[in-house]
């Protein structure tokens, strides 16, 4: 049997960490296999659509990696890649109803006339008995010459299937093993709405049965619905796929995952300087793991050794912290090179120009021990790039030790120019021999000396090594950012 698995996303806004999740692990799973990974959009749900969210979508994939065989064509989303589509389920709606039909001339559904306030009705009393609130089966059983009438009347009407009012529905789930459910504990599910298009229960099935999807990987939340989708295709005659339902992700205080837990959506931890190695490595143990202590996994090892047999059936906690420090561990695996060019779109983007890859590069050294996001190093980098005077407070070129003391702070800058000045080779070793001796020289502690320095040429008192990062600012840029701090404490300095 070639594996043959989807992922099935609704387009009603940006995809998140659970949903993402699960087209991940059927993206394994079919590369394990050999097998087809397929995108099938399920957009009939009209009133929740949200626009963009096609493009939302199929950027979260390839910024993961995530290609597919078969789904919509992400360039224009009307065309489709793949002989068994259209995958959008708003241009297959004639090929449901023609099932629906199917499935009422077989006697496994029927058209229900019951009005909404009707509806509510029901619900309130049941409600109020604390009965579960399902429809009471009002239409199942009209006499022939009544449902004659009604039909005649063109009256709005939805498709509702016909479900055993008696016996069990049972089917094997790969994660959770054998699942049993009585069927007087379901209701009459709608198939159909009364504007003809469908629900999730009928779309879903045929379109995993004429796309011949083998496994049907998906979210727990799911589990509830399977006893619906087997009596679907039992009604049909057809064979169910294999079930794996994942496990729900919880946030750290193992609570259902929220905003504030950081669940946010793949393009927002993008924006926010993730890698896609990081998040493909961090989702991908959620609810899956190699071995009992191995974290860092990279993408081929996981197509290796990517097995359902492995999926947990517990929730899996999503822990932002951690993927911050896994995000650390491949920001330092990169090459220089790469990584300043994974960087540059950062710095452009605050610096509102572009930035020369080549001037980056040497940057990069200075800085990548100490970030976890490519924000990070926009944060301390971006001064290496800045033209003209910097911007910063004189008190915080002062810092606490010379706050009442500009003019002994300009003496120690006035001699620590002219002693770099003529120096032969502007090498942060040659710096540091120059300056630190400095200190002593005149009367200053090593870190004020320092600290006078670093602010002076970076405009922040925390920034890489401080010999290195002049070193890289070059000779001429260093003393005239030197020169521009001698000033500003020259003019507060009493003549």
């Amino acid at each position: 049997m070639s594996v043959r698995v989807r992922y099935a996303p609704s387009p009603t806004g940006v995809p998140h960490v659970g949903n993402i999740r699960t087209a991940l692990f059927n993206w394994l799973f079919a590369r394990h296999e050999g097998g087809a990974f397929i995108v099938r959009l399920e957009d009939t749900d009209r009133t929740r659509y949200v626009e963009g969210s096609e493009r939302a979508i199929f950027d979260s994939l390839a910024w993961l990696g995530l290609d597919y065989n078969e789904g919509p064509d992400p360039g224009d989303p009307s065309r489709d890649v793949g002989d068994h589509g259209p995958y959008m389920q708003s241009r297959r709606v004639e090929t449901y109803n023609r099932y629906a039909d199917q499935l009422i001339e077989a006697g496994h559904a029927y058209r229900c006339y019951c009005t909404p306030e009707r509806l509510a009705e029901v619900r309130k009393e049941l409600q109020r008995r604390k009965l579960p609130p399902k429809y009471d089966r009002n239409c199942r059983d009209l006499p022939g010459t009544e449902r004659e009438k009604l039909e005649s009347q063109a009256l709005p009407c939805v498709v509702r299937f016909k479900t055993p009012l008696t016996g069990q529905t049972a089917f094997n789930d790969i994660v959770r093993g054998d699942i049993v459910f009585e069927n007087d504990t379901l209701d009459d599910f709608v198939l159909l709405k009364s504007d003809g298009f469908p629900v999730y229960h009928l779309a879903n099935i045929v379109d995993d049965k004429l796309m011949e999807i083998t496994h049907v990987l998906r979210g727990d939340e799911w589990l509830s619905s399977t006893p619906r989708h087997v009596l679907l295709y039992q009604a049909f005659g057809w064979e169910p796929p294999i079930f794996a339902h994942l496990p729900m992700i919880l946030g750290p205080d193992k609570a259902k995952l929220s905003k504030r837990h950081g669940d946010t959506s793949v393009l927002a931890f993008r924006d926010s300087g993730f890698l896609p190695e990081a998040l493909f490595n961090f989702l991908g143990l959620l609810g899956w793991s190699l071995d009992d202590h191995t974290e860092i996994i990279d993408r081929e090892t996981f197509i290796h050794q990517f097995s359902l047999g492995r999926v947990l059936a517990n929730p899996a906690v999503f822990n932002r912290e951690k993927l911050e420090w896994m995000n650390g561990v491949y920001i330092r695996q990169l090459p220089e090179q790469e990584l300043a060019e994974r960087t540059a779109p950062f710095l452009e983007e605050k610096l509102g120009r572009t930035v020369d890859r080549t001037l980056l590069q040497p940057v990069i050294p200075l800085i990548r021990e100490r970030v976890k996001l490519l924000t990070e190093t926009v944060e301390m980098a971006d001064f290496f790039f800045r033209e003209g005077e910097l911007e910063y407070d004189t008190k915080t070129l002062l810092g606490k030790k010379l706050a009442d003391a500009p003019a002994v702070a300009a003496t120690a800058l006035q001699a620590v120019v002219q002693r770099i000045s003529d120096l032969e080779h502007w090498q942060h070793e040659a710096l540091e021999g120059a300056i630190r001796p400095q200190a002593e020289e005149l009367g200053m502690k090593t870190g004020e000396l320092f600290g006078l320095i670093r602010v002076a040429v970076t405009g922040r008192t925390a920034a890489p090594p401080l010999f290195e990062t002049m070193a890289v600012l070059g000779r001429e840029r260093s003393l005239e950012r030197l020169e521009s701090a001698l000033r500003r404490l020259q003019a507060q300095s009493p003549a």
